[in-house]
């Protein structure tokens, strides 16, 4: 009887032991399953972020970029190429205000005096030489008196001289070798219509060779 309480005790402590190692095993190999697990994630995280890096460092290059084009634009060449050049007219001198530039202007007639508008100036045959301006009042409303200070064109060499006499009213009054001079009002540029009108009114002829080549 003690014999075989003995066996059913040992049989019990070997099942017991059985037991034991079955739980033994399944408990260490959950550690196993579950590290597995957290090294499928982190290998799953670090893909992510090794993913996702090119695309942080594309934006962190954009104000990079930006800052480059920035001092591109800034640098002394650039700034020297936006920068206005030198006007084409530079060196011209240009009369001043009040001034009344005269030049040879070919026409129908020939070459005759006129403005640098082109607008043909005639002399009255009842003035007098050196004498004050007779058109006055409606004759002046029609033939109106060249005034200003007077100055030949830049090309223009005339045989005679410029003055100035006070006409009606103190207006000052440029002369031709002392006669007042007049333009037609209302006439075309280059127009000599007023030529001989009225048989007191006249060009003032000029030739080529006083333009200077």
């Amino acid at each position: 009887m003690r014999k075989s309480g003995w066996a059913v005790a040992t049989g019990l402590g070997s099942v017991l032991l059985l037991l034991t190692a079955c739980g033994g095993s399944s408990s260490s190999s959950s550690p196993s399953s579950t590290g597995a697990a957290s090294g499928t994630a982190t290998q799953s995280t670090a893909s992510s972020s090794s993913s996702s890096g090119p695309a942080t460092s594309a934006t962190s290059s954009s104000p990079k970029s930006s800052a480059n084009a920035r001092a591109t634009s800034s640098s002394p060449s650039a700034r020297q190429t936006a920068e206005a050049q030198p006007s084409s007219n530079a060196g011209v001198t240009f009369p001043p205000i009040g001034t009344t530039v005269l030049i040879v202007q070919h026409s129908n007639l020939g070459w005759v005096m006129a403005k640098a508008d082109g607008h043909v100036v005639y002399t009255f045959g009842k003035d007098s030489k050196n004498g004050p301006p007779t058109c006055t009042g409606s004759c002046a409303s029609v033939w109106a008196p060249v005034t200003g200070m007077p100055k030949a064109g830049p090309a223009d060499n005339f045989p005679g001289t410029f003055g100035l006499v006070t006409g009606a009213g103190g207006v000052k009054q440029i002369t031709y070798e002392g006669y007042p001079l007049y333009t037609l009002v209302g006439a075309p540029v280059l127009s000599t219509k007023g030529d001989g009108l009225d048989g007191v009114w006249h060009v003032v002829r000029l030739s080529s060779s006083d333009i200077s080549g």
